[in-house]
């Protein structure tokens, strides 16, 4: 089932990031590392995305990079998938550590809209320096999927905007997406992607940084519990912040989208949990949230 939650995310994800890029770039390259983990079935939802775009490449070069062990057999699946559209795939063989990097230089990948998605929740996590090749995009961004209990931080470094999200199915740690890129609009749209995602029977999110560990079910309106927490820690380290700044932490550090931040605000003022400067008024982006007495 945690399969079926990162496929439809990477779809959605595409979805939204195809057009956008196409309409960007001339170029555009979509890399897909440890490609044949899976038997190729991520994939091969990708390329039925990228094939759905092809429409509106006039001009432009769309590509699909495949990096993993032995990519020859997923390459030949795609095959029936593509047919004639203008959709260019290049499979490279030899492990994605080994080759992404230099795959992305001859693919002519440096400075257009790079996606790279690597799924090594099979097997070993990547190298950091694997995840930063990708920054070579312009603009850049990944989403990456680690083994349970794999540290995340080496593979921000380079990265100014990034998200964390450990999708589980019970008390025992389970496989962290991160994503990351140099847009805010783009952490936006992954954000509101990964609340829309279908419930899949037994798989839940749980933020990497509620010290509670609270399961989270997939819902278009998340439970606020666990951001109320980490909202309330924050303001006990900062002291103060604007409602603007406790948005951008919301956004950046937890799995919660912007707009949800608004609406716990809004609950923690009217409890009396925490203070505002002024102390009526519109709830606007300017105003000072402090700690309670």
């Amino acid at each position: 089932m945690i399969a079926a939650v990162k496929r439809e995310l990477l779809v959605r994800h595409l979805e939204a990031w195809a057009p956008a890029a196409l309409h960007r770039g001339r170029r555009v390259t979509y890399a897909h590392g440890f490609a044949d983990a899976d038997g190729g079935e991520s994939a091969e939802a990708a390329a039925r995305v990228l094939v759905e775009q092809t429409d509106f490449v006039r001009g432009r070069e769309l590509s699909m990079l495949l990096v993993g062990e032995q990519t020859d057999a997923v390459r030949d699946r795609l095959a029936a998938v593509v047919g004639d559209a203008a959709l260019t795939v290049f499979a490279v063989s030899g492990g994605t550590d080994a080759r992404l990097a230099v795959a992305l230089k001859a693919a002519g990948a440096q400075r257009v809209p790079l996606l790279g998605f690597l799924d090594s929740s099979a097997g070993e996590p990547p190298a950091p320096a694997t995840v930063a090749a990708l920054a070579a995009g312009k603009p850049a961004e990944f989403l990456l999927v680690l083994p349970p209990g794999t540290a995340v931080e080496p593979y921000r470094a380079g990265w100014p905007l990034c998200a964390s999200v450990e999708l589980a199915t019970g008390d025992e740690p389970g496989e962290l997406l991160l994503f990351g890129t140099t847009s805010g609009k783009s952490l936006e749209g992954f954000k509101e992607a990964l609340w829309a995602v279908d419930e899949f029977a037994g798989v839940r999110y749980r933020d990497p940084g509620d010290p509670d560990r609270h399961l989270i079910d997939i819902s278009l309106s998340p439970h606020p519990g666990p951001l109320r927490r980490e909202l309330l820690a924050h303001l006990a380290r900062v002291g103060s912040a604007t409602v603007t700044e406790l948005r951008t932490f919301t956004l950046t550090s937890t799995i919660y989208r912007a707009a949800d931040a608004t609406r716990v605000l809004h609950t923690l003022v009217d409890s009396g949990a925490v203070t505002r400067q002024p102390p009526t008024g519109r709830l606007g982006g300017d105003v000072v949230i402090g700690v309670g007495d």
